[in-house]
């Protein structure tokens, strides 16, 4: 089925999300056509969420045709929708703040998940304070076949669990596959994806032998900017 290209109140928004996948295809955080962004999308005759199309580069999007998904689920606009729609839906439905959603296959982060991660619970240890400040922990979530709908079920229940001890999740990191981070608007998504690739380069490069930063460290961290550190 084909639907008509998006309307102009929504070029923005994806012409947003195309700067972005430009930018993380050009720094090697995807390739080929791996990788996927959503963004959160309320207008006077829209209500529902732009999505990067299924079997596109992220570096040769074109706004016109970004998939546009409304609120039920139906695709309104663009070309056939990322399969992983229904993963960025309950991650919105689960943390109410999300604006936007970036998925990639980033290579450290891939690699960290093939070495062995720190924990399932945080695959990375608190480290720098910007990881801390910036991302917090991110819980490792199971191998699956990619699409699987046991990935969304874990994801939600994993932003549950850590929402109980009183910490906001921004990331998980999906086994052999890749990261999932979301935050309040793309921008925000975008750095706390960078953040969490380079730490866990220094954690590689380090050969993954850092000491943790003390929890009276993390305390002044969560005193003086109110990021909460809970594994």
């Amino acid at each position: 089925m084909s639907y008509p290209d998006l309307s102009a109140e929504l070029m923005p928004f994806a012409a947003e999300i195309a700067s972005v996948g430009a930018s993380l295809h050009a720094r090697g955080y995807v390739h080929g056509t791996t990788g996927n962004i959503s963004v959160r999308v309320t207008t006077p005759a829209f209500s529902g969420y732009l999505i990067t199309p299924t079997d596109v580069s992220l570096g040769a999007l074109d706004p016109r045709r970004m998939a546009a998904i409304d609120l039920d689920g139906k695709q309104q606009f663009g070309d056939p929708a990322s399969k992983t729609i229904a993963l960025h839906r309950a991650i919105y439905g689960a943390q109410t703040d999300a604006g936007a959603v970036i998925h990639t296959h980033s290579h450290n982060l891939v690699l960290l998940t093939l070495l062995g991660v720190w924990k399932s619970a945080s695959i990375l240890p608190p480290i720098t304070p910007y990881q801390v400040m910036k991302v917090g922990p991110v819980p490792l979530i199971g191998y699956a076949v990619p699409g699987h709908d046991v990935v969304p079920q874990d994801v939600v229940e994993r932003i549950q669990s850590m929402r109980s001890k009183g910490v906001i999740l921004r990331a998980v990191m999906c086994d052999r596959l890749g990261p999932q981070v979301w935050h309040q608007n793309l921008s925000s998504a975008m750095a706390a994806l960078e953040e969490l690739e380079q730490t866990a380069r220094l954690w590689i490069d380090a050969n993954r032998n850092v000491q943790p930063l003390a929890r009276s460290q993390l305390d002044a961290l969560r005193e003086r900017f109110g990021c909460v550190w809970a594994d």
